[in-house]
């Protein structure tokens, strides 16, 4: 059983203590016990219409302590095989893209150099430029499985190269990305012309859109990201306006047509067996978000980004079991 995990809330209210996520510890060294550990990055000045998105981290872990240990869905307990822990916010400097950048990667790479999987809760979409940053340094370019509603490869944007259009694009030139393996899923909404879903696709991504999604289903599309995503490292990215604004109003840019809720976490558990080096869960606007719609959604994605590590430590721990006893 891992050494960090929630607290019991059936002997601690939910409404008491610190505002972690999961009511996981909060903990800013790292150790050789942690699988994983969810970190902030309240940053928005990447956003190209509503800010506010530097509350989003915030919001989900507000929302989050009314997550459980046990994943009925995936059948597991998820905290009998990881241990994880709530790492705090990365510090940023608001209105400073580039130097918040090497925030993010200096705050990151200590986590992804021993080995530990960063789930990194934004924050606009221009955060994960920093992220990948951090990830290629210890594994080199990376796969990419992207949910959204938009593709972020524009060139610029009012002129300027970074911001939470941009990322994707910036990520394949740092030569961050192996785009041979990966893949954008759920692009929807008016664009400026066709170059701009085909721009990600002349980079090299493979881009399915909301409505080519929905043709196929579910199972039908985790066979197309688990082909194309292989067996090497990945990063997942998912922006909570991959949802439909039914499901998430709470968001910077929001598309409408969306996918729902039930098949955004079916595609998610259905992800189990890709070798995830890095989450994130990024553009939750809390001041558009009524009723905490979006911030419950995002909560319960991010979980399930958990149960994904530890469906993969108890694939682990069974594969050394079933040895030993050889």
């Amino acid at each position: 059983m891992g050494k960090y995990k929630p607290k019991n809330s059936l002997e601690s209210p939910r409404f008491s203590g610190l505002r972690t996520f999961m009511r996981l510890p909060f903990n800013d060294q790292l150790d050789e016990h942690m699988d994983f550990v969810v970190t902030g990055v309240p940053f928005d000045s990447g956003q190209s219409f509503r800010t506010g998105a530097r509350f989003g981290p915030e919001a989900i872990r507000d929302f989050s302590m009314l997550l459980r240990p046990y994943n009925p869905e995936q059948d597991i307990d998820l905290y009998q095989y990881v241990s994880g822990v709530d790492y705090g916010d990365i510090s940023v400097i608001p209105g400073y893209i580039a130097e918040t950048y090497e925030k993010i990667e200096q705050g990151l790479f200590p986590v992804v150099d021993q080995g530990i999987i960063p789930i990194v809760l934004g924050g606009d979409h221009s955060i994960t430029l920093g992220e990948l940053r951090a990830v290629a340094r210890k594994y080199g370019p990376v796969g990419l499985v992207h949910f959204d509603a938009h593709s972020d490869t524009w060139d610029s944007y009012f002129g300027q190269k970074y911001n939470h259009g941009t990322p994707f694009r910036r990520a394949v030139e740092e030569g961050l990305l192996d785009v041979s393996r990966s893949i954008q899923v759920g692009m929807r909404g008016g664009l400026y012309g066709p170059e701009d879903l085909q721009d990600a696709r002349n980079l090299g991504f493979e881009v399915w859109t909301t409505n080519q999604f929905k043709q196929v289903g579910v199972s039908d599309m985790l066979n197309v990201i688990h082909q194309r995503v292989g067996l090497g490292p990945v990063f997942l990215s998912f922006d909570i306006d991959f949802l439909d604004p039914v499901y998430a109003p709470g968001t910077g840019t929001p598309e409408v047509a969306g996918v729902n809720i039930d098949d955004a976490l079916s595609l998610v558990r259905g992800l189990q067996g890709i070798n995830f080096v890095g989450f994130d869960m990024v553009e939750v606007l809390p001041a558009y978000d009524h009723g905490q719609i979006t911030a419950a959604a995002a909560a319960n994605i991010v979980y399930e980004f958990i149960t994904l590590i530890a469906l993969k430590k108890k694939k682990q721990l069974q594969k050394e079991s079933a040895t030993i006893t050889r």
